[in-house]
């Protein structure tokens, strides 16, 4: 179905890997066509999950194509930024959770990638940076927007002027991924978290995403007002009926999603 892209599926957790490991899974138009494609058909009411990962033990994403990009002019430029944003800003806001399971570089559109999903699980190997300016040009794939709330603006700062690459274990301690394993354990790990998540109620999940995604940049008044909507909207499920009397009968619920 897709030339560059590894899909897999396990119980209710999808596994989308970027599978062109001669160029490091460098991202291009093809790549982000065929991510694009698949976002857009993802069943959300069969996985509850989703993980994003790459193809060898080298590279998650080393970036974007720079054969690609070198030759373009400022529309064309803008065209193919806005294309990368585009694309991770489907990811950002899927409905089910996304994990990106980091393994080796993630630099460039590869830090920018991990960074639109949810939760960021790195192995001990990883690489983070955005090394743009160092090639005359800026994040473009929504770089300069979601690192500095994920990590605070000084430190994005920083690491966009320099351009220098971080480890693992600086990524973690900066706020940028959620946890380090070996290389081993990575996708291990990325599952366990991920059937956790499918272990829940998946439209209190999905209220839940999105009230994170949508309340960071309201004030506190309208923050408070969106969530309390979306809290009443879950009495309206069979899941929390089903829930509750589970918890209240000391049982377990298999939630449907209804």
């Amino acid at each position: 179905m897709f030339e560059y892209l590894k899909i897999e599926e396990r119980g209710m957790v999808a596994i989308m890997t970027i599978n062109a490991p001669k160029s490091l899974n460098a991202l291009n138009s093809a790549i982000l066509g065929e991510m694009d494609d698949y976002l857009e058909e993802f069943d959300t009411q069969r996985f509850r999950c989703l993980i994003v990962t790459g193809e060898g033990e080298k590279s998650f994403v080393a970036g974007a194509d720079i054969s690609e990009m070198a030759p373009l002019g400022p529309e064309q430029g803008k065209t193919f930024g806005r294309r990368g944003a585009e694309v991770f800003r489907k990811l950002e806001t899927l409905p089910v959770p996304v994990i990106a399971a980091v393994n080796g570089f993630a630099l460039g559109g590869g830090c920018e990638l991990a960074m639109a999903c949810d939760i960021r699980i790195c192995s001990e190997n990883a690489k983070f940076g955005q090394p743009e300016v160092g090639l005359g040009i800026i994040p473009g794939f929504s770089g300069t927007v979601r690192l500095a709330r994920l990590v605070g603006m000084g430190m994005a700062k920083q690491l966009i002027y320099t351009g220098k690459a971080i480890k693992a274990d600086e990524a973690l301690r900066i706020g940028l991924v959620n946890a380090v394993v070996p290389q081993t354990e990575l996708m291990d790990k990325a599952m366990e978290i991920a059937n956790q998540i499918a272990a829940n109620a998946p439209l209190a999940v999905s209220a839940a995403k999105l009230c994170i995604n949508t309340e960071y940049d309201m004030d506190a008044e309208e923050a408070i007002a969106f969530e309390n909507q979306a809290f009443g909207m879950c009495f309206s499920t069979e899941d929390q009926k089903q829930g509750m009397k589970a918890f209240l009968e000391k049982g377990k619920c298999e939630f449907q999603g209804k």
